[in-house]
């Protein structure tokens, strides 16, 4: 039942996978209330949204896709970059498309820049959508300042700081870029508070934590455990690094005629089957696999550790052998092995021997199977998507941030 009157509701996020997927059970359940949902996302996932019953509002991007992963570069000043020339020249055409049909209300994922200024500019509140993990008191002095000193101190970042502050200023916006991106105003997170680190240092009147927001995936497809099959392991990196042969094969190596086991390789579009060889009986792979319905079969996990791949391995209480790729993976990846419910192998330290040996010594740990049904249990208690839904609710109506209240 909703809460709250019927409203026009604006959602903006980017086109990859581990952004738009986070959002999409909690805009279903704000469609199911009564809502009317514009979603504001590239072409590529606009049949996805629409699927929720949300509208898509198409608009042309400039960032790299999950389709290219290596042109986001290897420094981190080019990780930042796109982000701020696609909201440059993003922004006018989602000011056209909302023209004369503004929101009552603006969500957006974290990396979606125009979001907050247009409701800044429309004058209604912003709510931030927050995949992954949140900034904690202190985190700008103990994690931000110290990654990004260089980067502030180069002529390249210092124009990039210049860039930014002056598109902010020209619509009104004093706020530091760096406040503007890590620090809105409120956040609904989409994470289990079990993967925050520094949980008891996070202001939660800021960021609220609802968990997992998966929602059934029955569109995604089944799958069942095979006749015979003692234990099953699913190993998966996700969709965006997945250019990895030379892991899957050791993989292969590892668990292919183990006795009682049974494998699904999730192995992405960018690696050839025919890359592996010839699979034994007790191996299949397969460019994509509904994850959610194999880890709800599955005894173990390899994983890259992203935050929706660590959080559905949590929900499903599947202990994890956590081999991060980049980014915030390795943090989740710390933060599983110290939950105990993962391990946490360096891909330079794969091994054939090493993968099983860390699947092995997981599942045989009555410990390990204890802490994951209690995490299991605690992101129950958190809520999910109808918590997620209600804070959304709780906001409309809200008066806009003003300016001196930054």
């Amino acid at each position: 039942m909703t809460t709250a009157s019927p409203a026009h509701i604006a959602m903006f996020s980017i086109a990859a996978h581990g952004h738009v997927n986070p959002s999409l059970e909690v805009i279903r359940e704000l469609v199911a209330r009564g809502h009317r949902v514009s979603y504001a996302v590239p072409a590529s996932f606009a049949e996805k949204v629409a699927e929720t019953g949300a509208d898509p509002v198409v608009y042309t991007s400039t960032l790299p896709t999950d389709d290219d992963p290596d042109a986001w570069g290897t420094e981190l000043i080019d990780n930042l970059e796109p982000f701020l020339a696609d909201a440059v020249q993003a922004l006018p055409q989602l000011a056209d498309a909302f023209d004369g049909d503004r929101p009552d209300l603006v969500l957006h994922d974290i990396t979606s820049y125009p979001a907050p200024v247009l409701a800044h500019t429309w004058g209604v509140p912003a709510l931030s959508l927050w995949p992954n993990l949140v900034p904690w008191e202190g985190y700008e002095e103990e994690v931000a300042e110290p990654t990004f000193a260089e980067l502030k101190a180069s002529p390249r970042g210092k124009a990039y700081y210049a860039r930014f502050e002056e598109w902010l200023a020209g619509h009104g916006i004093d706020t530091h870029p760096d406040r503007f991106v890590a620090r809105p105003r409120r956040a609904v997170v989409l994470i289990p508070k079990a993967l925050q680190p520094h949980a008891d240092r996070v202001d939660e009147s800021v960021y609220r934590f609802v968990g997992a927001c998966q929602g059934a995936r029955t569109d995604q497809g089944e799958w069942r455990r095979p006749a015979g099959a003692g234990k099953v392991l699913l190993v998966s990196l996700g969709s965006s690094f997945t250019k990895q042969p030379g892991f899957y094969r050791d993989c292969v190596e590892a668990f292919g005629g183990l006795p009682g086991w049974h494998v699904v390789l999730q192995i992405g579009k960018f690696v050839d089957p025919a890359e592996l060889g010839d699979l034994p009986a007790n191996v299949e792979a397969h460019a994509w696999v509904p994850q959610l319905a194999v880890l709800r079969e599955a005894d173990a996990f390899i994983t890259h550790a992203g935050a929706g791949g660590s959080q559905e391995g949590l929900a499903t209480a599947t202990p994890m052998v956590a081999v991060p790729q980049a980014v915030d993976q390795f943090g989740n990846a710390a933060m599983l092995e110290s939950l105990g419910v993962a391990r946490h192998l360096p891909m330079e330290e794969v091994s054939p021997a090493r993968l099983r040996e860390a699947v092995l010594a997981l599942v045989d740990d009555p410990e390990v199977a204890r802490r994951a049904r209690e995490i299991q249990e605690s992101m129950t208690r958190e809520g999910g998507t109808r918590r997620a839904a209600d804070l959304v609710e709780a906001e409309l109506g809200v008066p806009s941030l003003r300016a001196s209240e930054r």
